[in-house]
């Protein structure tokens, strides 16, 4: 049976104001591209008709441009969830025009499916492959799982987006598992970072098809600066403590799998371990998967990896595509409430690895908001992994603009993760080990260890003014340095108490 085909303009042209969008992809690896474009079109055309025209967006992760670029310039985003990182939905988000949910990215998928964010009305799925039967359609994803399963199952129409950008061999690497909900939900059956528990695709209600786009347009993945200085002794410092606990028998000698976060930092960490020939060849627990792993995949230093997406270069994608009969052997990419699972990462002990804006010296991280109020990008699953990770570790520059900003700070103006999640902090200066270690000792472990020698003085200043109790702060000066950079473009107030009175 062949499914109707449709322009990417006609599927657009189904899309009604008011209604919920559900698409594959996470990162923008594997994201439904060419009838968003075509919707942000329609959006235009209609607020100059004076119409409104808005709709809600649930997706595993960020999109790409066409997604969230196009449709958040076109003003035709109301409600979003979760995770992004484009600069231009950002701008909308931070001046108040998009209602905007973070949440963490495991728990995407269920809290669709237990009704807290409304009905589903339409799911794009990005496709390599399928099977069009008469009842049911196999649906093969291309470089990402995502909430795809989930946004299938739940929506009232389907559109499929068949990209042959991809080669049809991304089949190959997928395991498609979908949790049930409670009370009827059992433990997932995964052990080993290499075990298949699912499908290979996605399980489609046939009558849902209302159409499927051809189409051929490359991922809109985006390549991260080089290794500089800073980023290359904050991943030999991580390397570095990691080999010190495996040497002291708190990391065992086959060593963990490993999760980091997306960036210059985490490519240049896992560079780090990949070079120290101390390391022994491991395999990654993760969300995404970057260039660094598809190369050090194919070098054997490791073994098996399991993510959600292939969050590379075309150029990297490539080169999976090419090698796809050893990919599938080694890489499994999952659905998000998997690749997430808080199950699977306490029970594989996974050691995650992420990136901070600040922390304070009590060992308290903000990933997500500039100054506490502008949002940077969601938080993703670093919350994910950190709250239940065999070792949690945070990574950050100690300074930010040429100085003017320290990322060890009083207290954070945007709260995360908390004290309680978070075992090490490491910057260019160091490491801080805060395990087993009261406030005041993380204090001054932190302050020593990771705060750049130009904020050390205030730092320690800080902790002289406390008004006592088990976690000192004083309340009047705990933004004092978020305050002055506010006022003068420049964290270094002259001194703590001054600044009291």
């Amino acid at each position: 049976m062949a499914y109707t085909r449709l322009t990417a303009a006609e599927a657009a042209a189904l899309i009604k104001n008011g209604e919920n969008i559900a698409l594959s992809g996470f990162t923008p690896s594997g994201a439904a591209k060419a009838v968003t474009k075509e919707l942000a079109k329609i959006a235009v055309a209609e607020h100059e008709a004076g119409r409104e025209f808005k709709v809600g967006i649930f997706t595993g992760a960020s999109t790409g441009q066409s997604t969230d670029g196009d449709l958040s310039n076109a003003m035709a985003i109301r409600y979003r969830a979760p995770y992004t990182t484009n600069s231009d939905f950002r701008r909308h988000v931070n001046a108040g025009e998009i209602a905007y949910n973070d949440i963490h990215l495991s728990q995407m998928a269920q809290e669709l499916r237990y009704g807290f964010m409304g009905q589903v009305d339409w799911a794009i799925l990005e496709v390599c492959d399928m099977e069009e039967g008469a009842d049911t359609c196999k649906a093969y994803l291309t470089s990402a799982g995502g909430i795809s399963p989930t946004a299938a199952r739940l929506a009232k129409h389907v559109i499929l987006e068949h990209n042959t950008f991809h080669s049809v061999g991304a089949k190959y690497l997928h395991d498609v598992y979908e949790l049930q909900d409670p009370p009827l939900r059992q433990p997932i059956p995964l052990t080993k970072v290499s075990d298949r528990i699912g499908k290979p695709y996605v399980e489609i209600d046939a009558r849902k098809i209302v159409g499927v786009v051809e189409c051929n347009i490359p991922d809109e993945a985006r390549a991260f600066k080089g290794e500089d200085p800073v980023t290359s002794q904050i991943g030999h410092n991580v390397a570095a403590f990691l080999m010190q606990d495996m040497k002291r028998g708190i990391i065992p000698q086959s060593f963990l799998p490993l999760q980091s976060g997306v960036g210059t930092t985490a490519n240049a960490i896992l560079a780090a371990l990949s070079h120290d020939k101390s390391v022994p060849d491991f395999n990654i627990f993760t969300e995404v998967l970057q260039d660094a792993v598809v190369e050090m995949m194919l070098e054997g230093r490791v073994k098996d990896a399991s993510a959600c997406s292939l969050t590379v270069t075309n150029e990297s994608l490539a080169r999976v595509y090419d090698n796809i009969d050893y990919f599938r052997q080694h890489l499994t990419l999952r659905p998000s409430e998997i690749s997430n699972s808080p199950e699977l990462i306490r029970r594989l002990g996974v050691i995650a690895i992420n990136t901070a804006l600040e922390c304070d010296i009590y060992g308290n991280a903000n990933s997500t908001h500039i100054s506490g109020t502008k949002m940077m990008n969601g938080i993703g699953g670093s919350g994910d992994f950190e709250r239940n990770a065999y070792i949690s570790i945070f990574t950050c520059p100690s300074v930010a603009k040429d100085g003017l900003i320290s990322s060890i700070v009083p207290m954070v103006s945007h709260h995360d993760h908390s004290e309680h999640d978070v075992n090490v902090i490491v910057t260019e200066q160091g490491v801080a080990d805060l395990r087993g270690k009261s406030p005041m000792e993380r204090a001054h472990c932190i302050i020593e260890n990771c705060a750049h020698p130009d904020y050390r003085p205030l730092l320690r200043d800080y902790l002289k003014l406390g008004c006592g109790g088990h976690t000192r702060h004083c309340l009047t000066a705990a933004f004092a340095m978020h305050d002055t950079l506010a006022r003068k473009g420049d964290m270094r107030l002259t001194d703590f108490a001054e600044y009291v009175k």
